[in-house]
C-alpha cells in the first residue's frame, strides 16, 4: 500500500475519531465481518480508554473498556492522529512502539474502519 495516496483527515483527538466511528463507517463495510471487539488505550488530553465492537453487522463505542478485546491498541493521541491523518507509516508506528497492537491480523482485517485503507 502506498501510504503517501491515504487521505489525510481532518482529525484532531482521537476521542472524537473514536466516538465518531458509528456515523462514519459505512453500513456495507460491516456486513459478512466477523464479530470483534478492539480496546483502544489512547494517552493524551484527547485520549483514554475505548471499545469498539463489532457485532451482527453493528458497530458500537464504549467509553471504557467491555468485554474482551482480540486487538488491544496502545499509543499516545498525537501519535495516533498522525498515523490517522497519513503522517506517519503504520509499520514504522509499530516498529519504531509508537503503536502497540497485540493482534497485527484482527487489525489488518479491520483497517477499513479505522481509515487505514
Amino acid at each position: 500500500m502506498d501510504y503517501d495516496k491515504i487521505p489525510k483527515i481532518s482529525i484532531d483527538s482521537a476521542r472524537d475519531f473514536i466516538m465518531s466511528l458509528p456515523q462514519t463507517v459505512r453500513p456495507e463495510w460491516l456486513k459478512n465481518v466477523d464479530d470483534t471487539n478492539f480496546h483502544f488505550d489512547i494517552d493524551g488530553d484527547g485520549g483514554g480508554q475505548f471499545s469498539v465492537i463489532v457485532k451482527d453487522e453493528k458497530l458500537e463505542i464504549h467509553d471504557q473498556f467491555v468485554g474482551e478485546a482480540k486487538c488491544k491498541i496502545t499509543a499516545k493521541e498525537k501519535n495516533l492522529i498522525k498515523l490517522l491523518r497519513g503522517e506517519l507509516n503504520p509499520m514504522m508506528a509499530v516498529f519504531t512502539g509508537k503503536l502497540k497492537i497485540s493482534n497485527t491480523g484482527e487489525i489488518m482485517k479491520y483497517a477499513k474502519l479505522f481509515g487505514l485503507m
